[in-house]
């Protein structure tokens, strides 16, 4: 997709700025007068656009002008108001910037993002919860790097298996394994057992071996972990 007009992905949602479409459409009419008039067509301030400042760049240096963040709706609204070719093909230009941002790839990017950012909240703050608590452990660990006593101490306690992160995730057990299942996130074996899918891991799962210290009988289990939590708990609402 060659772009056009450049968009802003900083906030929750795509944007353009005001001028920027003003002039990529050509308009005559001062930016200031022609956003007025589009306004009357029954857009609202913070739900279709919000105001900020920006530098000016016609040469008056250090001057600011109020200029405008529309999102990608409003964008192609003001594009089919505009009655010309150019508006046409904005238009055709933002519905394929929405096509891609709504895409299922992009979701589950956006989804993986937001569940690395909690993750790492997450992990900050049990790490800081353990060190004002774990002084005594901590000196008895110094032959092993602090950094990675901790990782391993957050790990062990985080990690849920599919039952335990179904109640948390308020959906029945049977449904959740269904829905890993069948979006492949999870494969049963021979023996009926569950694991992940490599492609899909990408940090969702952690497979642990455990061993019955009276039978001496040894298997896997596959847990869920943070990340995993997070990040289903993002793309299984409504379930």
């Amino acid at each position: 997709m060659n772009e056009i007009i450049n968009i802003n992905y900083s906030s929750d949602r795509p944007t353009v700025l005001g001028r920027d479409q003003h002039d990529m459409l050509g308009v005559e009419t001062r930016y200031d007068t022609w956003f007025a008039r589009m306004c009357e067509y029954g857009f609202s301030e913070e739900s279709d656009y919000c105001s900020i400042l920006s530098v000016r760049d016609d040469g008056k240096a250090g001057r600011r002008r109020t200029d405008h963040q529309l999102t990608i709706p409003m964008a192609k609204e003001i594009c089919m108001l505009q009655r010309t070719e150019r508006g046409k093909e904005c238009r055709q230009y933002f519905i394929q910037v929405e096509e891609q941002w709504n895409s299922p790839d992009a979701i589950m990017q956006r989804a993986l993002q937001i569940a690395n950012s909690r993750v790492e909240k997450l992990r900050g703050e049990n790490l800081a919860l353990q060190a004002a608590n774990s002084d005594l452990t901590v000196r008895n660990q110094v032959m092993q790097p602090k950094a990675d006593y901790f990782d391993q101490l957050v790990d062990r306690n985080l990690l849920t298996n599919f039952r335990d992160t179904a109640k948390q995730l308020g959906i029945k057990p049977r449904t959740f394994t269904t829905w890993l299942v069948d979006h492949k996130y999870l494969y049963r074996d021979k023996s009926g057992k569950l694991n992940p899918y490599e492609a899909k891991n990408k940090g969702l799962f952690e497979v642990k071996e455990f061993v019955n210290e009276k039978t001496s009988f040894s298997s896997t289990q596959t847990l869920v972990t943070p990340k995993g939590r997070e990040t289903f708990r993002l793309l299984c609402e409504g379930i």
